[in-house]
């Protein structure tokens, strides 16, 4: 009753925030002048940013089926597109995208996959996702001030946000796969520390089932000592998956026929937004990312054709990527598991 309760409230403020986003985003503008501009836009060009959201779930699964054959694990290409396009759904519709990896662990398991298997492979995963927006962000930060100054004075606060959560973020992450009996140390202290104070009741099935999880990223560090190329191998395919996405918005640009500014800039305006909102606790940064949009890039699409293209480029890399990734989820629980001649 309560995954159902939850389920329902995941739904519920999944809708408010979309509410909420339209509002804010279409208030006082004109929206058949938007529609007007929207389809005058050349659809080849549109192509190839369909191309990246496919690229985008695809690289993941690339990941995933890698590191399992360098788990002697044999798996299906198509099984594992399938597990990635679970993952993006459910982290699209969650608050901080924390439904995907749990769904992706559940849908693993019913092709009898071991679920401390699923988890250290998500857990790399999940690790090298970060590590690249961590590089973007303090590379924009550290190494282009110029393009900082020209295009990100207005959302300052929120890019060293982001930068600063995802930075404590792999922290936080590389403690638990490089450190496990730190990390095991931490947060049972914390554990004491929150029955101490009577946040929480002490109780000992509690302590044990947190011991245990974190026996778990034993075999995280154990398999980053061993596997050095290997990680090296998923960070590029990560890096490469990352960009197919954030090349979605060059193509929209190129898509109403302007000119002018550069590939460069407007791919690493993408990036930022990306790295601004991942961390923020709204499904798919819904809401925010629109609104970062329409600050940082007033420079780049000229005067009529910023909301456009921001519908577009908005439309394109989240909703296309979810509606892909919903009939995907939706193909995967009919499929996984259900036959024993396809358990992988």
């Amino acid at each position: 009753m309560g995954s159902k309760n939850k389920k329902i409230a995941n739904m519920v403020f999944l809708l408010v925030v979309f509410a909420l986003t339209l509002y804010s985003v279409f208030k006082g503008e004109d929206l058949r002048a938007v529609l007007r501009a929207i389809i005058t836009v050349n659809p080849w060009y549109l192509l190839p940013g369909i191309a990246g959201v496919i690229i985008f779930i695809w690289g993941e699964s690339i990941i995933i089926h890698y590191m399992f054959g360098t788990l002697k694990i044999r798996t299906k290409r198509w099984t594992c597109f399938l597990y990635s396009c679970v993952g993006f759904f459910f982290s699209a519709i969650t608050p901080s995208a924390s439904g995907g990896q749990p769904m992706q662990i559940y849908y693993m398991r019913k092709n009898k996959i071991p679920v401390p298997v699923s988890t250290l492979v998500l857990m790399i995963v999940t690790i090298t996702y970060k590590s690249v927006l961590v590089a973007i962000g303090l590379f924009v930060a550290f190494f282009q001030r110029g393009f900082v100054h020209r295009y990100l004075e207005g959302i300052l606060p929120i890019f060293y946000l982001g930068v600063a959560l995802n930075v404590l973020c792999c922290i936080a992450m590389s403690i638990l796969a490089f450190h496990p009996a730190l990390a095991k140390w931490i947060m049972m202290k914390f554990l004491k520390i929150l029955e101490r104070i009577h946040i929480l009741k002490h109780k000992p099935e509690r302590t044990r089932r947190l011991a245990e999880s974190m026996d778990q990223y034993n075999a995280t560090a154990l398999y980053l000592r061993t596997h050095g190329r290997v990680i090296v191998n998923v960070l590029i395919i990560t890096f490469l998956q990352r960009f197919a996405l954030f090349f979605v918005t060059w193509f929209v640009y190129k898509a109403f026929g302007l000119n002018g500014a550069h590939i460069y800039d407007v791919v690493m305006l993408q990036a930022v937004v990306s790295v601004s909102v991942d961390m923020l606790p709204l499904p798919g940064g819904m809401g925010i990312s629109e609104n970062l949009f329409l600050i940082i890039f007033k420079g780049i699409f000229t005067a009529g054709l910023l909301l456009p293209g921001m519908v577009l480029s908005r439309g394109i890399a989240y909703y296309v990527q979810l509606l892909l990734s919903a009939g995907m989820t939706l193909f995967a629980h009919l499929t996984i598991g259900q036959k024993a001649a396809d358990k992988i």
